[in-house]
């Protein structure tokens, strides 16, 4: 009875101071408070992710974990109260000066954890104060490295950096920062106004290098438009001329086939019965023709010694074709005429 009663009144002291006991971090005023902690009713209830640090006789005893505790009255003492949750601070707006001497206006949020509350309770006297001043200090320091244009770029590297320096000297606090991340990054008006009328004219040379870029990809298929239609034109033209050559050669084969047909067909016809006769004949009339077109296309009139004699022209002719005969005997009657109209041709020439 003696032990319940007890536990009655240590849990209803116990409500009470946690009701009137504050955090380790407060978000409105973002200070701890050092007083008002809870009170030794040697039965305690630590609530979850919470840290008691308990010292006995002025020195560290031991950190009580959450649940039912025991401590000794008037010897043991908590003295330190951590959250062991992650906490958010806001880092307050600063200036900060870049590579190219910009002033900025920048500001933050820092995101942490304790650790290691016995490091938290007795490594620094303000843990939340001295983390505050190392996230505005280290961000100076980064922001001094980069220039503006960088700053807007490498945001992610900034916060990176930022929580790396923080680390590095928080070990000894028993804090870690988990993550850092700028809220806002204020610039002067005159250089604001500077950036927009850069990015304004960043924007004009793209338009003018694609316009351009379009003139000259149009330009470009034009000229090899014009150069495939030569190509196909003098193809065509090739081909053309080709197809001419072959007709032309094959209609030169082709006369030449006939006239060879005709010749032999000649001979043969010479060979048979009264062959010559026929000869005879076929030449008298192509000497005949000959000469009365000599007289047309030529502008000097040849006459021979007997105009009037038919018979001695003919004569002559048949006399032309005999002798032709006997050197061949198997000469055409073509090949014939086509000697006395040379012949006849040469005459003219030396009268003339």
């Amino acid at each position: 009875m003696m032990l319940r009663s007890l536990c009655r009144a240590g849990g209803a002291i116990l409500q009470q101071t946690q009701r009137t006991a504050p955090r380790l971090w407060v978000t409105p005023a973002q200070q701890r408070w050092a007083s008002s902690l809870p009170m030794n009713t040697v039965v305690l209830f630590v609530p979850q992710q919470e840290a008691w640090v308990v010292e006995r006789m002025g020195r560290f005893h031991r950190i009580l974990e959450p649940g039912l505790n025991f401590l000794i009255p008037l010897l043991d003492r908590i003295r330190y109260v951590q959250s062991l949750k992650e906490i958010v601070i806001d880092v307050p707006e600063q200036s900060a000066v870049s590579l190219d001497n910009v002033t900025l206006q920048i500001d933050g949020v820092l995101y942490l954890r304790i650790l290691d509350p016995f490091k938290a309770s007795y490594g620094v006297e303000d843990p939340e104060y001295a983390v505050t001043q190392l996230a505005q200090t280290t961000m100076r320091s980064e922001l001094g490295k980069l220039s503006l244009d960088k700053v807007f770029r490498e945001r992610e590297c900034l916060n990176s950096n930022i929580v790396h320096s923080i680390n590095q000297a928080s070990d000894d606090w028993g804090i870690r920062c988990l993550r850092y991340e700028i809220k806002d990054i204020h610039v002067p008006p005159r250089v604001k106004e500077s950036m927009q009328m850069q990015v304004e004219a960043e924007r004009r040379k793209r338009a003018t290098v694609l316009e351009s870029e379009g003139q000259r990809e149009a330009a470009i298929n034009v000229a090899e438009g014009c150069k495939q239609a030569q190509i196909l034109a003098s193809e065509g033209e090739k081909a053309e001329k080709i197809n001419n050559a072959t007709g032309e050669a094959q209609a030169v084969v082709a006369k030449a086939e006939a006239k060879a047909k005709a010749i032999r067909m000649l001979s043969e016809a010479l060979t048979e019965q009264n062959g010559n006769a026929a000869a005879s004949l076929n030449v008298a009339e192509q000497y005949v023709s000959a000469f009365s077109n000599l007289a047309k296309e030529s502008n000097t009139i040849l006459l021979p010694s007997n105009t009037g004699d038919i018979s001695s022209m003919v004569t002559q002719a048949m006399t032309i074709y005999s002798t032709l005969a006997k050197q061949s005997p198997r000469v055409t009657a073509e090949a014939a005429a086509v000697e006395n109209r040379e012949k006849l041709q040469n005459q003219s020439t030396s009268i003339q």
